[in-house]
């Protein structure tokens, strides 16, 4: 199995939780993440995390943080076969 990575543009502060649409960032094309945790003590960094897992129908504990932890634009680690939650990043990418 193979780590991919998943480049991220986060909105913190949203009224609600959203995963979907790109942002041409430093990292290549990357997936906006909404969500409504504040961008204090890693706790929008979490959720994101968690938000990204469950749009992608993974578990959390197969995506993990590689890139930018102070940052809005991040690049995650997907620890997953490959495949199925390829296919659902390109669909949020539009």
């Amino acid at each position: 199995m193979r780590p991919g990575s998943v480049a991220v543009r986060v909105r913190p502060g949203a009224g609600r939780n959203k995963v979907g649409g790109r942002y041409d960032g430093p990292h290549g094309p990357a997936v906006i993440v909404a969500v409504s945790a504040p961008a204090v003590d890693g706790r929008a960094t979490e959720a994101v995390r968690r938000a990204l897992a469950e749009a992608l129908g993974l578990r959390p504990a197969a995506v993990e943080l590689r890139l930018g932890a102070t940052s809005r634009d991040k690049v995650f680690t997907v620890t997953a076969p490959a495949g199925e939650w390829e296919q659902r990043l390109t669909a949020l990418l539009q």
